[in-house]
């Protein structure tokens, strides 16, 4: 599909940096040449001599090395064409705002700018999740992010819309936290994912699906990021194709572009800057530059320097996905997520960003330390119920092996409503 390349939808450096520069692979260092022989040196060195982290990214690069010397831009965005041309099935993109779905947003948008206008014949939906309790932040970056993608897609003549899904009125944090008394979620009771995160989606889906009978649903998971989702989706994948099938929506089906990517992968094509290994006697390290006139523009315009921003002032830990099953990771030990959750211990992306400036949000961090504390045993009778919604009065079941007569725990029941009102 080399041909592809020349059209007019692609400028000079985009097609120069699509041809030439390497992904998913050793290759996409700029000194991977002199790497190999560094690699090999500092790997004979006596272990004492090591830094220990540096050790296992050495083992990774080595093995890398030997195994794959990577692959060209083009020829992802190649699989995307194939995959996009092979049917008549619209596009459902799951985009969160974090890394990995910008890439994906990033690769279908040149993908289809290096289409021939005549083989734009299907739509694709970019949809985004808001549980009305997202990061400020975060809200402000993926609205700003769906306009100017909406836009720039209609002026290129693009089959590519944007759409903001929430989830219902009753269904929402408040309406269950308030209204209903509903205790702040915790890893035994996670009430918010499908409610906020699952069903908004799935509406969105199911309606698709009934409007065209099936539907690709693309996501920005990577085997390397996620072991667990990388094994799900293995387990449902149609032999001889790119696609999966969907966990739990039938008629939908999943694919999966940068799935054998490297985080290293996902800055290159955001940040499009030189990522060099540094080995030094501190150790191995990876270096970015830090020259952002370096960086090439979105295809729909703007540079990535408020999300590359986002994630430097936060905490290493990751981001938030588009949550579509039961199967894709909680945002518990996210960055990207709901300002408001109580899943984790402590909330180090919102620290991170009020140390990093963000002091406004310190008020934020506070509601939801108290939210936290409402969830530590010692403190369910000051906040919580006797009795559950339903009038009944619920004690834990018996363990296997206990005796009938074994005292068991109270579950209490609800916040109290003089709680809610004051909260």
């Amino acid at each position: 599909m080399a041909e592809l390349f020349i059209a007019d939808g692609l400028d000079d450096e985009q097609i120069e940096y699509i041809e030439n520069e390497y992904f998913a692979g050793f290759k996409r260092y700029s000194n991977h040449q002199s790497l190999p022989a560094k690699l090999e040196h500092y790997a004979a060195l006596d272990e004492e001599l090591r830094n220990v982290s540096s050790t296992t990214l050495c083992r990774e690069l080595l093995r890398e090395h030997s195994n794959n010397e990577g692959f060209t831009l083009k020829h992802f965005i190649d699989d995307i064409q194939t995959v996009y041309c092979a049917d008549n099935r619209p596009w459902v993109i799951g985009y969160s705002g974090g890394k990995d779905s910008s890439a994906v947003v990033t690769l279908v948008y040149l993908a289809l700018l290096a289409l021939d206008e005549s083989k734009r014949t299907k739509h694709v939906y970019v949809v985004a999740s808001d549980t009305l309790v997202e990061t400020p932040l975060v809200v402000d970056h993926v609205n700003k992010s769906l306009e100017s993608i909406g836009n720039q897609a209609r002026r290129d003549g693009l089959p590519i819309s944007t759409h903001k899904v929430l989830p219902k009125p009753h269904q929402t944090f408040w309406s269950c936290l308030l209204g209903k008394g509903y205790p702040a979620p915790t890893k035994s009771f996670r009430w918010c994912t499908e409610r906020m995160k699952i069903d908004p989606v799935s509406d969105f889906i199911t309606d698709k699906v009934a409007k065209f009978d099936e539907v690709i649903v693309v996501l920005g998971s990577r085997s390397q990021e996620s072991a667990s989702r990388a094994q799900v989706i293995a387990k449902h994948k149609i032999e001889n194709t790119r696609l999966a099938r969907h966990t739990t929506l039938a008629n939908a089906f999943i694919y999966t572009p940068i799935d054998t990517w490297s985080m290293d992968d996902v800055w290159k094509i955001l940040r499009a800057c030189s990522l060099e290994v540094t080995i030094s006697p501190m150790g191995i390290g990876k270096k970015w530059a830090n020259d952002y006139d370096l960086e090439w523009e979105n295809p729909w315009g703007g540079k990535n320097l408020t999300l590359w921003n986002l994630y430097k002032d936060s905490s290493d830990q990751g981001e938030c996905p588009m949550v579509i099953d039961d199967s894709t990771p909680s945002c518990g030990n996210s960055r990207f997520g709901c300002w408001t959750c109580t899943v984790v211990t402590k909330d180090r992306a919102m620290e991170s960003l009020i140390q990093n400036g963000e002091e406004w949000m310190r008020p934020l961090l506070d509601f939801r330390n108290k939210l936290a504390d409402t969830n530590i045993p010692e403190n369910k009778s000051l906040y919580r119920n006797f009795k559950r919604r339903t009038g009944n009065v619920s004690y834990q079941r018996v363990k296997e092996g206990q005796e009938l007569t074994t005292e068991r725990d109270h579950i209490p029941g609800p916040y109290m409503l003089k709680f809610r009102k004051d909260g």
